[in-house]
């Protein structure tokens, strides 16, 4: 039986984005960030439509070992590094690089050395304050880091904080910052993000981590993926499954909150916050319905929610419905929920089914029924 709610994945939209990302960045490795499931993609799938990135990045090693199982080759990096000696065997049979952002790795790695030696991305605090070394503890972590036997290549990199905001000049103090703390060492170096890769040149350098714009999002709070040149991998879309003629005064939803201001048309979308749809999303929010615009009303339910259907009196049950794709972007739905694009991709639940599609499919769901 075919779910009412799917989350239908374009593999070329992927892929497009991929080479939009080499054009911003032609001198550049990818490795591209398919942590969280690939931001609720499909972490082997995404990394397979992806096979021609230069590597990529996950935060856990049980990620990066069910993209190994899975046949997946190329370099893959773990973002998060180790926490425990015992950790670095399966890195080290993975062939898995790991970023060192503190002492204690240091420690382990000069102490409990892996099988066989890994490489590693040395990662430097340039002004984001959550992990790395202090600028002025570069050389000495990397001169430790040269000495292990467990060590193979070093790499250099950061992170950016406010690469996001176009105009704030965090950023070029962030990449001085890098710049300075690593002057004269060798190993490959990576500074840019999404934000960086699109609006900061200076931070393309050997590597650049492409996340968010993968899948087709911008990362930026003013602007949507189609006008980054982007294309929304994801289509979030649903059925209707019930179309009520309702009264004026009727209230919709639990507490009654939103109240028909007339005799009206109300239809209910089987998708709700138990499937990822967010709960604060506000009435008034689009959805399309056959293709147009129809705001929710009430509040959103565990499994349903409700939507004003008065600019379509034609609409059935089982009708097509599109929470969110390339006709109505995810950042939008994000500032109607007081959220951002990386919550609401990443929280669409298990119990959606999730289809790899082509272009031509994702559009079929579009058109009228």
């Amino acid at each position: 039986m075919t779910q009412a709610t799917r989350a239908l994945i374009d593999l070329s939209a992927l892929q497009h984005n991929l080479r939009r990302v080499r054009e911003l960045a032609p001198a550049s490795r990818v490795m591209a960030i398919i942590k969280a499931d690939a931001y609720g993609h499909g972490g082997v799938r995404v990394a397979r439509a992806l096979a021609d990135a230069d590597g990529f990045g996950v935060a856990r090693l049980e990620e990066a070992i069910a993209l190994r199982e899975a046949g997946i080759r190329q370099p893959i990096t773990l973002l998060a590094g180790f926490l425990e000696a015992d950790e670095l065997p399966a890195i080290a049979q993975h062939r898995l690089s790991a970023v060192v952002h503190h002492m204690g790795q240091i420690d382990i790695l000069e102490h409990m050395p892996p099988p066989s030696p890994i490489s590693v991305w040395l990662k430097i605090d340039s002004g984001m304050h959550r992990l790395g070394f202090a600028p002025d503890q570069a050389r000495a972590a990397w001169q430790r880091l040269r000495a292990c036997a467990g060590v193979a290549d070093i790499r250099l990199m950061t992170h950016l904080a406010n690469a996001d905001e176009r105009g704030d000049g965090a950023t070029a103090r962030q990449v001085a910052c890098f710049n300075e703390a690593v002057a004269g060492l060798p190993g490959e170096r990576a500074i840019a993000n999404s934000a960086g890769i699109v609006a900061w040149p200076d931070s393309r350098r050997d590597w650049v981590r492409p996340g968010i714009m993968l899948y087709g999002v911008s990362p930026f709070p003013a602007t949507t993926g189609a006008q980054e040149g982007l294309r929304p991998a994801m289509t979030l879309h649903s059925r209707l499954i019930a179309v009520h003629a309702l009264r004026k005064g009727d209230a919709v939803g639990y507490g009654g909150a939103w109240v028909c201001p007339q005799a009206m048309p109300v239809g209910v979308v089987a998708i709700g916050y138990g499937d990822g749809y967010p709960r604060h999303a506000a009435p008034g929010t689009p959805v399309l319905v056959n293709g147009a615009r129809a705001p929710l009303i009430g509040r959103v339910s565990m499994d349903m929610l409700c939507v004003d259907l008065r600019a379509q009196p034609d609409a059935r049950i089982g009708d097509p419905v599109v929470l969110w794709g390339a006709d109505l972007p995810v950042e939008e739905i994000a500032r109607h929920a007081g959220a951002i694009p990386y919550e609401l991709l990443c929280g669409v639940a298990r119990r959606v089914q999730s289809v790899a599609v082509e272009s031509g499919a994702v559009e079929d769901v579009r058109g009228a029924r």
